[in-house]
């Protein structure tokens, strides 16, 4: 078992963690669709092009908002899969100060275990969904 790396967030820790543990990629697969399951629903009027992620094969879309400091985020996606790429980004970022979002990188992906399970366009689609999400975070970093 792998242990997240000390640098993360504690959110982010925990999200990594309970993938970690997880003992093989089905399931970590189902964990990611149980996650995109569950995911709260984004109102329909935020899915509007502005708030479309780029360079996604799926239509994902986030919105976030700065509240006491930190930002918390909705998003959504058509597929399962990806619902849950957002779903575990959400949970790993939301609550977190911009300052901290923007000095994430990418990387804790292979972390988790869920890399090496993604094909090639899921996991530039994740690498989109994150870009984006510290994009968004940004404007009040």
């Amino acid at each position: 078992m792998t242990q997240p790396s000390l640098s993360l967030p504690s959110s982010l820790q925990e999200v990594v963690q309970a993938y970690a543990e997880l003992p093989d990629t089905r399931s970590r697969l189902a964990q990611l669709i149980a996650w995109g399951k569950a995911l709260p629903a984004m109102p329909d009027e935020s899915k509007t092009d502005g708030h479309k992620v780029p360079g996604c094969l799926a239509s994902v879309y986030l919105s976030a908002a700065l509240e006491d400091g930190c930002v918390v985020y909705q998003g959504d996606s058509d597929t399962l899969m990806v619902k849950g790429l957002v779903a575990l980004l959400v949970r790993g970022l939301n609550g977190l100060t911009p300052e901290q979002i923007l000095a994430i990188s990418p990387d804790f992906i292979v972390e988790t275990g869920l890399k090496q399970s993604l094909v090639p366009s899921r996991a530039n689609g994740f690498h989109n969904i994150f870009v984006t999400m510290q994009n968004l975070a940004q404007q009040w970093g």
